[in-house]
């Protein structure tokens, strides 16, 4: 079943198969694995005539009437309209841009709703609600009377046929099945076996159910998670590393040269790199710093250690443009620097280096110290010399195979991986339990703290002027929205139509630039560029500035319909200004009304402190938003949550703990299913296992 495509089973076939391969679904026990994305209790329907607007309801009702009408604002924008009734009321409901609805929503059609009620003139409605039709001559078994899961549906499913589907899988393979977490932990942490847990996950009997069963997988892909951790960490303990020499001339002239002083926290995070630089044991270290705190003067200097003691060094960002600034900015402090007699030997390394080749015999030949790139550094023909400290930059850009490239073109060298996304240090030790953490928790001397202002739509104008005002003083400043084109249905602005309005309108005096990620990626460096080399006044951007590029005369950004940003997010784009002794200000602008997305603006208002910001985002807004799918290496978390479920992590991690200490090579008969399912997650911890 591990292996067994999805195909073979009985309604997939080949074509439809290729709907669930794009869901990342590939074989039969995958499909067991996707789970609902939220589930609604039709035991007992809400009555029309109980609904109250701001809430969220499930409804069973009748098509009453429909049909179909343009916007009389926008005629580009179709509406597709609806009445349903039950025997307490009627109800009006809307689709956006969903013309083809029209044909299937018929007079007497039987249907479940699913939406937001809200208040329309006089008139309570659902907007863009979700629906599915009710047939009396299926089997309702799966769908009514019920709690009843909601999936994300794959291309050419309705809800009704992928939950048949599933319930067949199930009903074929769960007496098949093997439970990987061995008996006598299940007992120890009171928790059910695997084949109950998928039944329940998927069609619990009752909420508690589906509570236990939420906890069981939660717990096994926690306890998954945790392992290659803990044997990383284990591992590594046992690898010998370099000892470099720590402190010396080279790192005395470049600290003594910098034009400030160095804050106190970097003094103690550098204290903690080179302790760890001077031992035989491998580092693995992680440095959580806020956007401008100077994480890269500390790296840089750690580069010098690794370079007075002989060796090379690596220093790797997930942008052209941020490998580039880094460059740049690194090339200037070390001109002055000599060593043995000669100046320091840097290059930039990106993927279209036309001397590329020449750049890797240079490297391969030991005549670079320092190297810094993109991912062109994890090229399999680049080879280095005698590597022996490396950098990672802003690492949730990365993937884990990704970072794990690097380290293995030295032998055992020490590894610096920095973010600019602060999470909460009890939170971090869990989740990154194979590295020791550093955080830079204050700013340089000097820097002025950003004001963050918070305008509604009407205040626009006001907005504009400040901006203006920055301008005419040889500044530069952002506008950024939350969409690259225009959205009817959510009625905001999208970056490209704004752009060419305020080009022509507003700002038609200043020179405007666009970015966002629909661009390639060389139309996206040229643009940064251009603004970082003051040939554009004003960017207007989507989130792709998130990380982004240093330019100290950026004072001024504007964030629209900033109720559509993570708080997390508001942070980043906000670190894109205030990186020089100027006044910068940070303009929210919104309508908002609802408590989350309030809370959420006001905690920009009142603090810059990464920290702080990051606490709150876990509080507001839970780990939806503060942990995406390609952040924080937490991809493999299909349905554990480490922020709510911060007790299960911290047992699951007691018993990787437990299990690596008594069997590191999980060879033990109990723990065999385990190792089984844990290299099938993640294969390339197999070489760690042979290890000892």
């Amino acid at each position: 079943m591990q292996t067994t495509s999805i195909q073979y089973l009985k309604g997939i076939g080949p074509k439809r198969a290729k709907s669930f391969t794009a869901r990342g679904v590939y074989t039969i026990e995958e499909l067991l694995y996707y789970f609902p994305r939220r589930y609604e209790d039709r035991t007992n329907f809400a009555k029309i005539s109980q609904l109250k607007e701001d809430q969220i309801y499930t409804i069973k009702a009748q098509v009453l009437a429909g049909g179909q009408r343009n916007s009389w604002r926008r005629r580009a924008l179709s509406i597709t309209e609806a009445v349903v009734g039950d025997n307490t009321g009627k109800l009006s409901c809307i689709w956006f841009n969903q013309p083809y609805l029209n044909k299937y929503l018929k007079v007497g059609a039987p249907l479940i709703l699913y939406g937001k009620v809200e208040r329309y003139n006089s008139r309570l409605q659902m907007s863009n609600p979700e629906f599915e039709f009710l047939d009396s001559q299926d089997d309702d078994s799966l769908n009514v009377g019920r709690i009843v899961p909601i999936y994300t549906l794959p291309q050419g499913f309705s809800q009704r046929s992928l939950r048949r589907l599933i319930k067949n899988a199930l009903d074929e393979f769960l007496p098949k099945i093997n439970d990987p977490l061995p008996f006598d932990l299940r007992s120890r942490r009171n928790l059910l076996n695997l084949a109950q847990s998928l039944l329940n996950i998927h069609f619990p009997q009752d909420l508690a159910l589906q509570k236990q069963a939420h906890t069981r997988l939660s717990f096994e892909e926690f306890l998954l998670f945790q392992l290659p951790l803990v044997l990383r960490k284990l591992r590594r303990k046992e690898e010998v590393g370099i000892n470099h020499v720590v402190n010396g001339r080279l790192i005395e002239d470049f600290i003594s040269g910098l034009p400030f002083k160095l804050t106190t926290a970097q003094q103690k995070v550098l204290g903690e790199i080179k302790a760890d630089m001077a031992s035989a044991q491998v580092m693995q270290r992680l440095l959580q710093g806020d956007v401008g705190s100077g994480k890269t003067v500390v790296a840089t200097i750690a580069c010098l250690a690794a370079i007075q003691s002989g060796y090379q060094s690596a220093f790797m960002a997930p942008t052209e443009i941020l490998a580039r600034q880094h460059y740049e900015k690194i090339s200037r402090q070390l001109e002055q620097l000599t060593f043995n007699g000669r100046k320091l030997r840097l290059v930039l390394l990106v993927g279209q280096d036309k001397q590329k080749q020449k750049i890797y015999q240079q490297i391969k030949e030991g005549k670079i110290d320092l190297v810094i790139g993109t991912h062109a550094l994890l090229q399999e023909e680049l080879s280095f010399k005698s590597l022996s400290f490396i950098v990672i930059d802003e690492q949730h850009k990365f993937g884990v195979g990704q970072r794990a490239l690097l380290p293995k073109k030295g032998n055992h060298p020490d590894v610096l991986i920095m973010t600019a996304t602060p999470i909460p240090r009890t939170l971090a030790i869990t989740l990154y339990g194979d590295l020791d953490i550093s955080v830079i928790n204050e700013l340089p001397l000097g820097r002025i703290p950003i004001k963050t202002l918070q305008f509604n739509q009407g205040q626009r104008n006001k907005a504009y002027a400040l901006v203006k005002q920055e301008l005419k003083c040889a500044r530069q400043a952002y506008i950024i929205y939350p969409v690259i084109e225009e959205s009817y249905a959510l009625d905001i602005a999208g970056a490209k139509k704004m752009f060419g309005e305020l080009k022509s309108g507003e700002f038609k005096a200043f020179r405007l630039g666009l970015v966002h990620g629909k661009l390639k990626a060389q139309e996206q460096n040229e643009i940064m560029l251009k603004f970082k080399n003051k040939q554009l006044d004003l960017l207007v951007a989507t989130t792709i500035l998130e990380v982004g590029i240093d330019i100290p005369s950026a004072t001024c950004m504007i964030i629209e319909h900033a109720e559509r940003f993570g708080l997390s997010q508001l942070h980043q784009l906000r670190g894109r200004i205030g990186r020089a002794k100027l006044q910068s200000f940070c303009i929210l602008v919104s309508d908002t009304q609802t408590p989350e997305a309030k809370a959420r603006l006001a905690a920009m208002v009142v603090s810059s402190d990464g920290f702080y910001i990051s606490e709150e985002d876990l509080r507001i807004r839970g780990p939806g938003e503060f942990f995406g799918n390609r952040q924080h290496g937490l991809a493999e978390l299909k349905i554990a949550n480490p922020l709510i479920q911060m007790q299960l992590l911290k047992a699951a991690r007691e018993e990787a703990i437990g299990l690596i200490n008594q069997d590191a090579r999980l060879e033990e008969r109990p723990h065999q299913l385990l190792k089984a399912k844990l290299l099938q997650r993640f294969p390339e911890y197999e070489r760690l296992m042979l290890v000892g």
